[in-house]
């Protein structure tokens, strides 16, 4: 989890991460949130003027219906806030969205898909500037439309989907399944289009919270950093672990089978973005996330292949995104204020106080 105290002024007042306790159960996680805020808003010296939560699964303003990674279900706002004050809540991709709408990549545009690539991928569908999330909350899951029919089976249930080749989880899994085929004498490294050697998906969760206006909050899985010693000379040195960053040096670098995963990322990408594209015409699309991280290796191939889809039109242009990994958390700040009442919070706020190093 991530939280911050924000001012009324966008000034990030303090930042603060603790662990998501989701092996201890939904109601474990409900009663850290609510020690989290708690703790936040006390060391802001006073009660803070709203709160804001965004929060993972199927969500309203004023509830936390279901989340499949947590376990919650029908959590009325208020019950993670200890405090008396206005709350609201929102999802935490769409909420990640909003906070580049209002305050980083998108400030200007008012339509725009917003695509963290992460351990999974969902979308934030930014219409008139604000997120869409469709009848029933379920607005922005590209990460599962299938882009290769006959392809590998995803964790959802479907076959195919763009997130069991193009988040950085998967990334990471198939190059270790090559290697691993290469190993035991299988030379056929197939491509994305060959279900004969596909390995099924592993399942990845992520989440998200925020809290107080002046306060955000936001909740998510990071990779352990890796760290190396010297090996004795007179044994072997086991392989460093597949990890998109790796992958993405290794592709950089030339290698034959980082490349051809890399490749299948891209493809997959190109086809949903430009099914995404006929089908709402935004304004540019903000990449997000750790895979979003290699710039150019990834920008400037699928901006090729975009293009190429799109025959008939123009390609909308590709942009990293200004907030990084705090988008969850200033979006929560957001969220917090226009509880209180403050509906215009965010529009007079500075990127450059925003990405300061107090934020980082």
């Amino acid at each position: 989890m991530k939280g911050g105290l924000v001012a009324r002024s966008g000034e990030i007042l303090r930042i603060d991460r603790r662990a998501t306790p989701r092996d201890r159960g939904p109601a474990a996680v409900v009663e850290e949130i609510r020690s989290f805020i708690g703790d936040l808003a006390a060391a802001g010296g006073g009660t803070p003027e709203g709160v804001g939560l965004a929060v993972p699964g199927l969500v309203t303003a004023d509830t936390a219906l279901y989340s499949a990674n947590i376990g919650w279900r029908g959590v009325p706002a208020a019950d993670f806030v200890p405090l008396d004050v206005p709350v609201m809540l929102g999802h935490d991709v769409r909420t990640g969205g909003l906070a580049e709408s209002v305050l980083g990549a998108g400030r200007e545009l008012s339509d725009f898909l917003f695509l963290p690539i992460g351990t999974g991928i969902a979308g934030a569908v930014i219409v008139n500037g604000e997120p869409y999330g469709g009848t029933a909350g379920w607005g922005g899951e590209i990460g599962h439309i299938p882009v290769f029919p006959q392809g590998e089976p995803c964790a959802c249930g479907q076959v195919g989907c763009l997130e069991t080749y193009a988040s950085a989880s998967a990334v990471a899994r198939r190059y270790a399944a090559r290697l691993a085929a290469a190993s035991s004498g299988n030379t056929a490294t197939g491509t994305a289009f060959s279900p004969e050697t596909t390995v099924p998906a592993g399942t990845a969760a992520s989440s998200g919270t925020a809290a107080p206006a002046g306060t955000a909050v936001s909740s998510g899985t990071a990779a352990p950093a890796l760290t190396g010693t010297a090996a004795p000379t007179d044994e072997a040195v086991p392989p460093a672990p597949a990890t998109a960053e790796r992958i993405a040096a290794l592709t950089a670098a030339g290698d034959p089978v980082a490349r051809q995963v890399w490749d299948d990322a891209v493809e997959a990408l190109s086809l949903a973005l430009a099914t995404y594209t006929l089908l709402l015409d935004p304004s540019a699309i903000i990449l997000g996330g750790g895979l979003a991280e290699a710039g150019p290796l990834l920008s400037v191939p699928l901006t090729e292949r975009l293009r190429n889809r799109l025959t008939f039109r123009d390609a909308p242009p590709l942009r990293q995104a200004a907030l990084g990994v705090n988008a969850g958390m200033l979006g929560a700040a957001l969220l917090g204020w226009r509880a209180a009442g403050f509906t215009d919070a965010g529009t007079e706020w500075s990127l450059d106080v925003l990405k300061s190093p107090r934020v980082a």
